[in-house]
Parts: C-alpha cells; structure tokens; sequence
C-alpha cells in the first residue's frame, strides 16, 4: 500500500507538472485566443444568468468545477467567503459540502436581503475588514483546522489587500486562498477600471512568502482569477 500511494502522488505531481508547462507553452496565438474568448465570454453576459440550483451565481462554471476538485482534496471544515451577492455560489459551496459530509461556509456581506437558507450557511452582515466581522469569524472558525477563503467582495486594490492581509492568516498550510476576479483592470477584462485584486495579489506576494499562485488550478484556461489561486506553501 505504501508503494502504491507513493506512486499515486508521483502521478498527481507529474500531471500539476504538465498543467503548468502548458499553460507557459502556449504561443502567442494561443494566449490571444484565450484572451479573445474570455473577453467574448465576459462581454455576453452569461455571467448573470448562470444559477445553481435556482440561485444566481455570478462566477465561471470551469471555476465552479475547480473549487469542487479544491474541495475534494483538502476536505475543509469551513470556507470563508467575502462578497456573497445572491448567495449562489455560498449555495454551491454548501452542496458540495453536503456530498464530502461535512463542513459550513462563512459568508459575508455589506448588504442584507433574503438569500437561500442552508443549515451549513452562516450570513454575516457588514465589511469583511471590519475588527467586529473579523473578531465573529475568528470565534465561528475556532478548532477548525481546514480552512479555504475566497475573497470576492469591494474589488478595489486597497480593499483586496486588507483582505488578503486578514484573511490568510487563517488558511493553514496546503489550503487556499482565491481572490476572485483578478481578470478586471486590463487581465483581459475591463481595461483602464483602476487597480484592483490583480494588482493585490502582485502587492501581497512581494511581502508574502508563504504564499504562491498555482497555476494548475487555470487548467481550463478560461479562469475569472488569473493568478488568484493563492496555495499556502508554508
């Protein structure tokens, strides 16, 4: 058995080896290609009509896809989750959840208006920079170990930063952080919109080093965060 599981994991790190020549093998062409789409993809609209379960959900269904693998591997006993809108992606998180049998999701907003009612979902109302929010999360998560966090609320770069500051502190080694829409501000989408969670994340990583981005996880290419797949390695 040691054997075999030692020649599974050798398989999983060749197959992550292989997603990441491929993503810095593409040609030029390539990556214009997949710029052009994401930017086809974004303009339509779809964004706005993508639901789960009913519920709109304003992110990428390949995204959607990736979290559901994250999850499976790391098996967290809490997500935290800035920017809720709707409530359809804190739904989708708590679906997933109801299939690996275990874990809630932390969800917040500036806003407060009906959403989906969940028994894993807990709705909290103000900013998530907030020492009041910052100090409720800390109590919800306490002796919970496997923690995943998703920030996708005020997009500004200031905002971004201060979550990325608060929030990694409570993602442990292994696990993730995912700044949604890095794709803003020019990466390809939105050009000239100001610094946002691109330019967060590239601020962020200079002090930080015991995050790195895994680009494994844009193994569909077409991806909402580029870069924003934030793996703590330390």
């Amino acid at each position: 058995m040691g054997v075999f599981n030692f020649i599974k994991a050798e398989v999983k790190e060749f197959r992550r080896f292989l997603y990441q020549n491929l993503y810095y093998r593409q040609t030029k062409s390539d990556k214009e290609l997949i710029e052009k789409f994401h930017e086809f993809y974004y303009g339509s609209q779809v964004l706005f009509d993508t639901k789960w379960f009913g519920t709109q959900v304003l992110k990428c269904p390949l995204d959607l896809w990736v979290y559901q693998e994250m999850m499976n591997e790391i098996r967290p006993d809490v997500i935290i989750e800035t920017g809720t809108e709707k409530g359809g992606s804190a739904l989708f998180f708590a679906s997933m959840m109801d299939l690996l049998g275990k874990g809630k999701i932390i969800t917040i907003d500036i806003v407060k208006k009906q959403r989906p009612s969940h028994k894993r979902i807990t709705y909290l109302t103000g900013s998530s920079t907030s020492p009041k929010i910052v100090n409720t999360v800390k109590r919800l998560v306490k002796n919970n170990k496997k923690i995943i966090v998703v920030l996708d609320s005020d997009h500004s770069k200031k905002h971004v930063l201060g979550e990325l500051e608060i929030y990694s502190k409570f993602v442990p080694k292994g696990s993730y952080m995912v700044v949604e829409d890095t794709n803003i501000n020019g990466h390809p989408v939105l050009p000239g919109l100001g610094p946002g969670p691109m330019e967060a994340v590239d601020e962020f990583l200079k002090n930080n080093k015991d995050f790195a981005i895994d680009k494994s996880r844009e193994k569909f290419f077409l991806t909402m965060n580029p870069r924003g797949f934030l793996k703590r390695i330390r």
